[in-house]
């Protein structure tokens, strides 16, 4: 988890910074972090709207421009080629809806997640798919 916590320090997102690490037979296989797509304006420059809004965290995620965490370490893992079946997902907050459904395609065991994000259909859908979802304990 301090890995995770670590790369939350790469978000660029002007709203909550999270981090993932995906591991796999007790090794680092991906990392990821919330921000604007490679290549794309960072948010503290203008490339996502929803970060500037007054927007009440967890709404109108339609408009954020941003990958999440989760989403970010299983493309890295899809990109360099690095199965995700079996691997435990380590993020500083529990899974979105959406990032539920990818880690639940991308054949992910386990989340442990540090703090809860105000989403419950994500932890919801993990459990009907019969992930293990953990919430760390110092």
């Amino acid at each position: 988890m301090n890995i995770a916590q670590l790369v939350k320090e790469r978000s660029t997102c002007l709203r909550r910074r999270v981090g993932a690490v995906l591991v796999r037979d007790k090794r680092v296989t991906a990392t990821g972090y919330n921000g604007t797509p490679t290549g794309l304006p960072h948010c503290n420059e203008g490339g996502c709207e929803r970060c500037s809004s007054d927007v009440e965290s967890g709404e109108d995620l339609g408009v954020c421009a941003c990958s999440h965490a989760e989403e970010n370490v299983i493309v890295q893992a899809a990109l360099h080629g690095t199965s995700t079946k079996g691997a435990t997902l380590y993020t500083t907050h529990s899974p979105c809806s959406q990032c539920a459904k990818m880690i639940i395609n991308a054949r992910i065991a386990r989340v442990v997640a540090f703090e809860t994000y105000p989403d419950i259909l994500g932890t919801k859908l993990l459990s009907q798919a019969a992930i293990r979802m953990d919430h760390f304990a110092e």
